[in-house]
Formats: structure tokens, C-alpha cells, sequence
């Protein structure tokens, strides 16, 4: 059976519609998106100051690098904060990930397609709502 169907009636059949997400938004939830959406743009910034130095020949603007630097780290401890996950867990997890991915410290184009770290999905560990709460809950002052 063939459907034909516009692109834009596909979109309009398949968005979720913005009185949905609005109604499902808590505090958190926006604070979580506000961080989040941040991110890109500051990374953007960061991007267009490097690309100016190595496309355009531009001096490196190493004051402007330093504060969208400190801008993308900004957002992402807010994000982390709200999550529940530290600064320290986040490295931790990139290092583990980083020397499966590259067995000996050693980089390949191979290996970064490989990406034996991904492998098996079961090994991924997502944050629920009940391990928010027990993350939350772990990291209050025991009196």
C-alpha cells in the first residue's frame, strides 16, 4: 500500500504541537532546556572565532576563545546541576569511553568509525526520573 502524502502535510501530521510541550514543562524542565540551548549557540561562537583564524588567516582572538569557552562551561555545569551529574562523572565517562574507543592511546580513522564503545547499546546507562531523584537524593548533606 502506498501513502502519498506532502512533506509539509507530514509535518503538520507528525509535529508535536507546542500546547502538548507546554503543558508537559515543570520549572526543571525549562532550566534543562534553557542550559541546553545555549550550548549551540555558544559553540557557534566558539567556531566562528576559530574558523576566522584558520580560514580567513585572522590572529587568534584568544581572549574571545577564553570567554566562549567559559560561556559553553557555563551552560553545561547549569545542565549537569540539574541532571544531577558532576563535572567529574562527565570526564570520568569520556576518559572510559575515549580508551575503549582508542585501544592503546593510539587514534585511527578505523577505530573512530568503529566505535567500539557504542557496542553493545546495553552497556548505555540513561538517566530515568527515579535515578535523578536517587542522584539527587545521594548528594544531600547527611545530618
Amino acid at each position: 500500500m502506498e501513502i502519498t502524502i506532502t512533506h509539509p502535510e507530514l509535518v503538520e501530521a507528525l509535529a508535536k504541537p507546542g500546547k502538548d510541550i507546554l503543558a508537559s514543562l515543570t520549572p526543571e524542565k525549562c532550566h534543562q532546556w534553557h542550559m541546553a540551548s545555549c550550548i549551540p549557540g555558544e559553540a557557534g561562537e566558539l567556531f566562528d572565532a576559530v574558523k576566522k583564524h584558520v580560514i580567513y588567516g585572522k590572529p587568534i582572538d584568544r581572549a574571545n576563545v577564553v570567554e566562549e569557552l567559559g560561556d559553553l562551561e557555563f551552560y553545561m555545569e547549569g545542565l549537569r546541576q540539574s541532571l544531577g551529574i558532576t563535572r567529574e562523572e562527565t570526564i570520568e565517562a569520556n576518559v572510559a569511553k575515549l580508551t575503549t574507543r582508542y585501544a592503546g592511546l593510539k587514534y585511527s580513522d578505523k577505530a573512530a568509525q568503529e566505535r567500539a564503545d557504542k557496542h553493545p547499546a546495553a552497556d548505555r546507562n540513561f538517566i530515568g526520573q527515579s535515578q535523578l531523584n536517587l542522584s539527587a537524593e545521594a548528594e544531600q548533606p547527611q545530618g
